[in-house]
């Protein structure tokens, strides 16, 4: 027997989508409108998806303020109300493209470590907006 929890998390931030090693015009070509230098922000909707043993004593696979605490870290603190090209480190010019994909990818390997052995991140889904989700499955 299967058992998931998702818990979802929103955060605000600006972004856009530049290669440094990209002319301007490469950049725009590929990118579009996303590459604009003056950025574009997003409220973005992140589910993060578990699976575990259920605990008999607890009928949790997860304990929930765990979660809620990594999802807090590793997520909200580390995105919300942030420039992500210029704010967070790992998608600075020349590292990764804040595109949806690799938000998905690197949010869920950062809570994948913070949980450790407890839970395992099956899924992380992320929506810039109503029309637009990116999902990443580490086991896929």
């Amino acid at each position: 027997m299967a058992l998931y929890l998702t818990r979802r998390v929103t955060f605000a931030a600006a972004h856009r989508y530049r290669r440094s090693d990209w002319s301007d015009e490469q950049n725009a070509r590929v990118f579009g409108l996303c590459a604009r230098e003056s950025f574009h922000g997003h409220s973005y909707v992140c589910d993060v998806t578990v699976t575990g043993t259920l605990d008999p004593a607890t009928g949790m696979i997860v304990d929930l303020g765990a979660l809620d605490r990594v999802l807090a870290a590793e997520v909200r603190e580390r995105f919300d109300h942030r420039n992500i090209n210029l704010d967070v480190p790992e998608f600075a010019d020349g590292k990764l493209v804040p595109t949806g994909e690799e938000l998905a990818r690197f949010i869920c390997d950062r809570v994948q470590r913070a949980l450790g052995n407890g839970a395992r991140v099956t899924e992380v889904t992320i929506a810039e907006d109503q029309t637009l989700r990116a999902t990443f499955r580490p086991d896929e």
